[in-house]
């Protein structure tokens, strides 16, 4: 009897044991599926396990008050803080007032003393893990980032990517099951509709103001500024080959009231779903004069995948430079249409050029659809990758024919890094790289168990300083072993002598060793 009773105690251990094993791997295994999902994916996941009335578009006379109960604990407030007194442009005369009137940032601190100035912006939080959208103005330069939520609570961001050619930038703070802010799509936003836009401005906590969208695809020339365009109108370098545009603007217009510190918070529709990243206002003044501009969140979503999959923006480019075609330049060329891009040239061994795209073809249709501005074209193709393809309608002396285009990769884009301060956070923003985990067969081929590959360096920052350069795995960090962001950041909160000991493999039976400097 007490024999059969030690069996069945054994058996029912071994069942206990055998089960906790299962459920541990299960939850491995959910991890790392949830790691590779994209935005939008996890915010699926989570609607899936954080049930949620859904907020219902008002009829009849506008009520917004389930909207932004909805929103408003999802966009943060974003302070900034600058020691050094690194330029930041400023205004210019141009009545499209973003960089330093629209976050925060008034003109006189390019007149004031040196030593730190602070600046304020918005950010809207799309994983409860702490990943935060912003614009890449908002934290530029940069040498502290702080993010304060609705209920007060307060934390230090570290940048995982920045974009100049969209002005977006993803944040990530140590925290979890943060409220967020749901996903809509951009494609389906009309003119006319209501929107409301949620964020910090004029220094005041949380704001929502309503208003309407009043244009889709507005292009207001601030993001192609610093490319080589002004006195350069053809688009050409010093080598005579046409030089790209990658600066996108697609802007939703609203009248909603946003002003100083709106900026990189939520545009929203009635029923609580984000549309747009507030970016900009015209205004003669500074402050609001009933135009402002969001970059679409089908854009946003593809950018901030990007900085999560690969540290950084994998864009693909058509290669060709083109006018928007006007009454004026269908009489020059002899054209008979009045949509469509007139094609200047084509960049050689570029994408077009392979499809057969020739200089004085007319691109009249993406994916079927006609083409009215250049922003019509330019932020679709924005959401690929090099290697996706696209299908273009293009007229050549008069006969239309559909052509597949496969997309090719451009030049890394560089903006610039951080300065320096003293945090983990901070350190790991001033040694402006952005990372991802090494694979398990980049790992096994270069007979390592850890490392992260750098994926991008920045100009300004302290890989490119010291010469780090991309693709180098670093499986070391002042003795740590580094898998991810986290553990880099973790690995720099005991630094010393402002010392960084850096570890990398380039190749298999390679090793490099790193001091970096933290002040230099």
């Amino acid at each position: 009897m007490k024999n059969n009773m030690k069996k069945i105690g054994l058996t029912l251990m071994t069942a206990a044991f055998g089960g906790a094993i299962a459920i541990g791997g299960y939850k491995l295994f959910e991890n790392q599926r949830y790691e590779n999902m994209s935005f939008e994916e996890r915010q699926k996941v989570y609607y899936a396990n954080n049930a949620t009335g859904e907020v219902m578009a008002s009829t009849g006379n506008p009520d917004f008050t389930q909207a932004a109960a909805a929103v408003s604990p999802g966009v943060v407030h974003i302070r900034t803080t600058y020691n050094s007194k690194a330029s930041r442009g400023g205004d210019s005369g141009s009545p499209f007032d973003m960089f330093e009137e629209f976050f925060g940032m008034p003109q006189g601190r390019r007149a004031q003393p040196r030593g730190p100035q602070q600046a304020s912006g918005s950010g809207v939080i799309i994983s409860d893990d702490g990943y935060i959208v912003t614009n890449n103005h908002v934290v530029e330069d940069a040498d502290k980032i702080e993010v304060q939520l609705t209920d007060k609570r307060t934390f230090e961001a570290k940048v995982i990517g920045r974009d100049a050619n969209t002005d977006l930038a993803l944040l990530k703070v140590n925290a979890t099951k943060l409220p967020i802010v749901k996903l809509g799509n951009s494609d389906d936003v009309q003119i006319g509709e209501w929107v409301l836009a949620v964020g910090y401005p004029l220094s005041l906590q949380s704001t929502v103001t309503a208003g309407i969208v009043s244009a889709k695809g507005r292009q207001i020339g601030i993001l192609g500024e610093s490319q080589n365009q002004q006195g350069n109108p053809r688009g050409y370098g010093q080598s005579q080959e046409p030089i790209i545009n990658t600066a996108i603007e697609s802007f939703i217009q609203t009248d909603a009231v946003i002003n100083r510190g709106n900026s990189g918070g939520a545009l929203v529709n009635a029923r609580g779903e984000l549309i747009g990243i507030n970016s900009a206002i015209a205004s003669p003044t500074g402050v609001y004069a009933g135009y402002g501009f969001a970059i679409p969140v089908n854009l946003m979503k593809k950018i901030m995948d990007d900085f999560v999959k690969f540290g950084s923006v994998k864009r693909g480019l058509i290669g060709v430079t083109f006018t928007e075609v006007n009454a004026a330049l269908a009489k020059e060329k002899g054209i008979d249409d009045l949509n469509g891009l007139y094609v200047q040239d084509v960049v050689p061994n570029g994408a077009a050029k392979e499809a057969g795209i020739k200089a004085g073809d007319l691109i009249t249709k993406i994916e079927g659809k006609t083409i009215y501005s250049s922003s019509d074209l330019q932020e679709r193709v924005a959401r690929l990758r090099p290697g996706d393809k696209v299908n273009l309608t293009v007229k050549s002396a008069g006969k239309e024919r559909n052509v597949s285009v496969t997309l090719k990769g451009e030049e890394e884009s560089k903006v610039a890094g951080s300065k320096a301060s003293q945090s983990a956070t901070e350190i790991y923003n001033k040694l402006g790289a952005g990372f991802v985990p090494a694979s398990a067969a980049r790992k096994k081929d270069l007979g390592v168990n850890s490392g992260v590959v750098v994926t991008q360096v920045n100009r300004g920052g302290l890989f490119e300083y010291f010469g780090v350069e991309k693709g180098l795995v670093i499986t070391e960090i002042n003795g740590k072993p580094v898998n991810n962001v986290d553990d880099i950041e973790s690995a720099l909160e005991n630094i010393d002598r402002n010392m960084i000991r850096i570890k990398g493999v380039p190749e298999k039976g390679s090793t490099v060793m790193l001091n970096v400097p933290i002040e230099f």
